[in-house]
């Protein structure tokens, strides 16, 4: 099976979870900016997770880019991916309507730390049927930033019981980390086009 009845599909479920999200944000009953206020929690909230949904969807893009088949494996690791990020709306909410109370703060950590441990769990799913000489494989490489942003969640979760800027310090600094632009997949595709017809790959 090839991958873009999977894109199209992830990409769906992710318009619909950017919409949902969009919704929970509501107009202040006034025309003065002081009401703008108490909403503050709620956008940055918000803000912070539109973020981590585009982070993934470009991920997301760039990896079924160079993947070849789609197994069942996959489809499920997906669907398990898919899940995760489709709670993202409620601990936003819950988090930015309760300003960032240690309860919410803590899931909305937990729920990070699962969608990135789902999409470590599909990234593998990939590479058993791409293989260790494939595109993916060799763009990825050690993926240190895959590998540190579990860590990190996994610090944030407790602090949130101790003082919430830590753990939304954290969150924050995961997003930026992930937003340099990442061209390793881009680079490899890049190199294969200019690599001339018959050369084989070392």
């Amino acid at each position: 099976m090839g991958t873009g009845r999977l894109e199209a599909f992830s990409d769906g479920v992710l318009a619909i979870i950017i919409t949902i999200m969009v919704l929970e944000l509501r107009t202040p009953h006034g025309t003065e900016l002081s009401m703008l206020r108490p909403l503050l929690p709620v956008f940055l909230s918000y803000v912070l997770s539109f973020v981590y949904l585009g982070i993934y969807w470009n991920n997301h893009h760039h990896m079924l880019h160079v993947t070849r088949r789609v197994s069942g494996g996959v489809l499920w690791a997906n669907l398990h991916l898919l899940f995760w990020l489709s709670l993202v709306p409620f601990v936003t909410g819950w988090m930015g309507e309760n300003h960032f109370a240690p309860v919410p703060t803590a899931l909305y950590g937990v729920v990070l730390l699962m969608a990135a441990i789902a999409y470590y769990v599909l990234q593998r799913c990939i590479l058993a049927g791409e293989g260790p000489a494939s595109v993916l494989a060799t763009a990825l490489g050690p993926d240190l930033k895959g590998r540190i942003s579990p860590l990190l969640y996994l610090v944030a979760i407790p602090a949130a019981f101790l003082d919430q800027r830590i753990s939304g310090a954290i969150y924050v600094g995961v997003a930026l980390m992930w937003l340099v632009p990442d061209r390793r997949i881009e680079r490899m595709l890049e190199a294969h086009a200019r690599r001339p017809e018959g050369t084989a790959t070392s």
